[in-house]
């Protein structure tokens, strides 16, 4: 579109910005918002608000069912191996489902597919309750868990280029951090009232409002890009041309490899934290039975409470820190040096607990830890992605939270079968091997930074890069 010369001298002032509205005056409490980004970005956060308020009602239920068994705690660093298979299959019927369909019938046809499963789960426990479905609802929610929110993150990448992403996500991931507290809240409120798989039901009526989120900011982009004359109109997701399979495009980019690293020894030492504290919470609970405290008949009960506790306590911490550490933290940091700050309290955690190993002091831990995990680091690490191509988004995106962030669990249960079972180390032991495992964690993350000023600096030089539509 040919514009007319500007007559304005050189020495005139920039034009007005254009003011806020109401919510964007709200917002900018949280984050730097511009005039016309607020009801993108609420959007965005309600449908990751929902997401995992679905997870959280549904996760008490995973714990107890999978607890109230003897070797509970056992089984749930073992099934990480089932899981990390399934996702060998599902993670490239993805990426084909990517190269050939819209963002908005991908992101909402998938959120939908797996709302259906919630309704197979009640129908399934119906028919009697066993330890097989106690199995398979656990490696289902392994599953469910990490590529729906994969899946909603890329699609928030998409959205936004990488200067609004770096500003707005940390409203993004409010909605996640506030999902998180109202999953605990409405799981406590209808305990009394429903059973823990009428709860799925729940679920699955959350994760429809999902979907329908999904498509609204669809449809908003896609006519804002339509009216600046910049997007003809909705179009397969990957680029035209050849394309590449989601771990293809892992194997075969530094930046990606690193972050697929990180992600597996991450997760390793989280999935270590949590055998620990599970371990703990079940001594805890046996002791009680020993001691006449409690029934046997309670011990589930007692389990979930104490896991309702944690999640609790970690997902209120994580909304403080969202709402009024990150943003601030990430502005006068940066991405950078603000990537270092969880390795930090995993370390420090580690220690304390090979020092005293018990359950006060591993609540504790896990809550500071779990809390900048879904605060902190889970923002930032959606924000080293934003340099990345849309087709890396979709895909290697979808494989490095999913197949790599599982293969950390098949690590760290593979590890729990070596070193409970054969050579018999007890809580300080894995501990101990955690601290190991961050310093590793640090070297990653020197690495990553240093791709991602390199990558940024590309993306900055090459705006067809930079959160390029179609």
């Amino acid at each position: 579109m040919t514009q007319a010369p500007s007559t304005a001298s050189p020495h005139s002032p920039p034009p007005p910005a254009a003011p806020l509205s109401l919510l964007e005056r709200a917002l900018a409490i949280v984050a730097p918002v511009r005039a016309g980004e607020g009801v993108t970005a609420l959007l965005l956060a309600a449908a990751l608000f929902l997401l995992l308020m679905a997870y959280y009602i549904i996760k008490p239920v995973r714990e107890a069912l999978i607890l109230q068994h003897e070797a509970g705690a056992e089984y749930k660093s073992w099934l990480g191996a089932a899981i990390a298979v399934l996702l060998l299959l599902v993670v490239p019927v993805y990426a084909r489902a990517v190269d050939g369909l819209p963002r908005n019938r991908l992101v909402s046809g998938v959120t939908l597919f797996f709302a259906a499963h919630l309704a197979l789960f009640y129908w399934a426990n119906s028919m009697g309750e066993s330890l097989w479905l106690s199995l398979i609802f656990f490696v289902w929610v392994g599953i469910f868990n990490v590529m729906l929110v994969a899946q909603l993150w890329a699609f928030a990448n998409d959205v936004y280029n990488q200067e609004q992403g770096k500003r707005l996500f940390v409203i993004v991931g409010l909605g996640a951090s506030i999902g998180a507290i109202a999953g605990n809240v409405v799981q406590a409120a209808l305990a009394s009232v429903f059973d823990i798989f009428e709860m799925l039901l729940v679920s699955a009526a959350a994760l429809g409002g999902v979907a329908l989120i999904a498509e609204l900011v669809h449809r908003r982009e896609n006519a804002l890009h339509v009216r600046a004359g910049a997007w003809p109109g909705p179009s397969p997701l990957a680029p035209t041309g050849p394309t590449k399979g989601a771990f293809a495009l892992v194997l075969r980019t530094r930046y990606l490899a690193l972050l697929a690293a990180f992600s597996l020894v991450f997760t390793f030492v989280n999935t270590n934290g949590e055998y620990m504290l599970g371990k703990l919470i079940k001594a805890a609970a046996d002791g009680a039975i020993d001691s006449g405290a409690l029934e046997p008949g309670q011990l589930k009960d007692f389990i979930a409470a104490r896991y309702n506790a944690f999640f609790g306590w970690t997902n209120s911490l994580s909304f403080v820190l969202q709402f009024l550490v990150v943003s601030r933290l990430v502005q006068r940091a940066g991405i950078s040096r603000a990537f270092f700050i969880l390795p930090v309290i995993a370390l420090v955690d580690g220690l304390a607990v090979a020092a005293v190993p018990v359950l006060a002091v591993i609540f504790v831990g896990k809550v500071a830890e779990n809390s900048a995990d879904y605060s902190l680091n889970n923002t930032l690490r959606q924000m080293l992605w934003l340099p990345t191509s849309r087709e890396m988004k979709y895909k290697a995106k979808q494989a490095v939270d999913t197949f790599f962030v599982r293969m950390g669990d098949v690590a760290s249960g593979a590890w729990v079968a070596l070193g409970a079972a054969v050579l018999g180390l007890g809580v300080r032991g894995f501990a101990l091997t955690n601290a190991v495992l961050v310093v590793v964690w640090l070297v990653l993350a020197w690495a990553i930074v240093k791709a991602y000023r390199e990558l940024a600096a590309q993306a900055q030089a090459d705006p067809e890069k930079d959160g390029a539509k179609p």
